[in-house]
């Protein structure tokens, strides 16, 4: 999955820093920096967040599953707290809860 950016600027500043490391002009902790400062933060999802952002975004489970490749008896486990958001689709849910569902469309 391709990395998400808080925005087009933090995403420059994060491939020279990428390229920096790269060929030792950076150290690794200095790089977990860029990191933070430019890509998107995870936030954990409880199942009312993810409900209210469904809510939110006017979609179906089934709709809301598709734009996250995942089933529509996940997005309902993790509703219902059976199961929790993780990896690749916790990050998806994060960039839909601060830019909304048109930002994975």
């Amino acid at each position: 999955m391709p990395k998400k950016y808080r925005s087009d600027v933090m995403a420059a500043i994060h491939e020279t820093a990428t390229d920096l490391y790269k060929v030792d002009g950076m150290d690794r902790k200095t790089m977990r920096k860029f990191d933070v400062l430019c890509l998107t933060p995870i936030q954990e999802m409880t199942p009312k967040k993810i409900r209210a952002l469904r809510a939110r975004e006017k979609a179906s489970q089934t709709v809301f599953a598709a734009y996250l490749n995942v089933t529509p008896s996940l997005v309902s486990k993790w509703e219902r707290g059976e199961k929790h958001p993780q990896g690749t689709s916790l990050k998806l849910l994060t960039l839909v809860e601060k830019r909304g569902l048109e930002v994975i469309a």
